[in-house]
């Protein structure tokens, strides 16, 4: 949808749209805090399968970490594409650890499908992104 302010046509976002951006994006980030939670907690659920893949056990804080601060940026809505940027590059490690250890396929997809989450949810509520990356129809 666009709107025409002078000579300038600006993109804008539906109700609808905005709150399925809302809901998406709230899916990602409720298990993206889960998931940086128990690394700062250190929980067995973390430090086990860290360690198995070959990490030490004190980098699960700092992993939990890097995760939040990611995740605070993608909150900030003037860095939230920034936040997604680096969000994506973290979930890219995971992927990556998993496919050098041999994961199981969910194992490899499910942070897969957080990135589209991430994304997905910022693109339906992100007019500018939008903008920049359009659908054709």
């Amino acid at each position: 949808m666009q709107a025409t302010v002078g000579n300038v046509t600006v993109a804008t976002t539906s109700k609808l749209a905005l709150w399925a951006g809302r809901v998406i994006s709230a899916l990602a980030i409720l298990f993206l805090i889960f998931d940086g939670g128990i690394k700062l907690m250190q929980r067995p659920e973390a430090v086990e399968p860290t360690v198995k893949f070959g990490y030490a056990a004190s980098l699960v804080p700092v992993f939990g970490i890097l995760e939040f601060l990611c995740l605070a940026l993608y909150l900030i809505p003037r860095t939230s594409v920034l936040g997604a940027i680096l969000m994506t590059g973290y979930l890219g490690g995971a992927i990556a650890t998993q496919v050098r250890a041999g994961g199981d396929t969910f194992s490899l997809v499910f942070p897969l499908i957080i990135g589209a989450l991430v994304w997905g949810g910022l693109f339906l509520r992100n007019s500018q992104l939008r903008a920049l990356v359009p659908v054709q129809r």
